[in-house]
């Protein structure tokens, strides 16, 4: 048995991506009962504000509020990573370790060319994760072949149309407790220090306008978008409304 299986494996090229774009989702379903690891893949070393030590302080204690299982780092290169077989590997590894049956990942397209590209190295790396011809070891033991059910991807900056909009009406404040568990790059009128794209007071309001608009369209007050490139099935149509 694999003491380190969970059910859902959030990844993020940099930390605070999940917390942002699927902090609601992520407190929903851990208070639901299920599994949740995260991945960070950059320590967000080239951020403006903060530093790399800092941000993996602020990621243990995001992890520590919202009761997520494991997080690990796997330190590749910030604004630098490339999709190659080494870094494939190390996902791969990650994959394998949690066996999830859901993975989150960063949005294909978005302002952060970082973005779009851990979003086809995570898509690929779930898909080779299955392989058996693919050997990883962590120390001597052979890890099993492991490929999750669905990726789907959160929504970031830009304004993707998502295929699943998961109702999150009773989290959304919590998300930005969630979020503020990264003190240094968000909307503080203490904080000194450069102004960013994510360091206004406006931008943590369109975490909650976005939220609004995804819930209306499906009838609840807050939402969080997801697409998803696979068909997503159900045996019961009343269990989708």
């Amino acid at each position: 048995m694999n003491k380190y299986k969970v059910d859902i494996l959030a990844i993020g090229v940099h930390p605070d991506d999940i917390e942002l774009g699927a902090g609601a989702t992520i407190l929903k379903q851990i208070d639901l009962g299920y599994g949740v690891a995260v991945v960070d893949l950059t320590k967000g070393e080239l951020g403006t504000r903060g530093s790399a030590t800092l941000r993996l302080k602020e990621a243990r204690k995001a992890m520590k509020y919202a009761g997520i299982s494991y997080r690990d780092n796997l330190a590749m290169a910030d604004g630098f990573f490339e999709n190659n077989k080494a870094n494939k590997l190390k996902l791969i590894k990650a994959i394998r370790k949690y066996q999830p049956d859901i993975v989150l990942a960063n949005a294909p397209k978005d302002r952060h060319p970082d973005h779009g590209r851990a979003s086809l190295l995570i898509k690929e790396a779930c898909f080779l994760a299955g392989l058996q011809k693919i050997e990883t070891k962590v120390g001597s033991r052979k890890q099993q072949k492991w490929r999750p059910r669905k990726v789907f991807s959160y929504i970031q900056d830009h304004d993707l149309v998502p295929d699943v909009v998961v109702d999150v009406s009773e989290y959304m404040e919590r998300k930005i407790e969630f979020v503020m568990c990264y003190g240094s790059q968000f909307f503080d009128k203490k904080m000194k220090g450069p102004q960013t794209p994510i360091s206004s007071q406006s931008f943590l309001d369109s975490l909650t306008g976005r939220a609004t608009a995804f819930g209306r369209r499906i009838g609840v007050k807050y939402g969080e978008g997801f697409l998803c490139e696979e068909y997503v099935g159900t045996d019961d149509l009343m269990k989708i409304l």
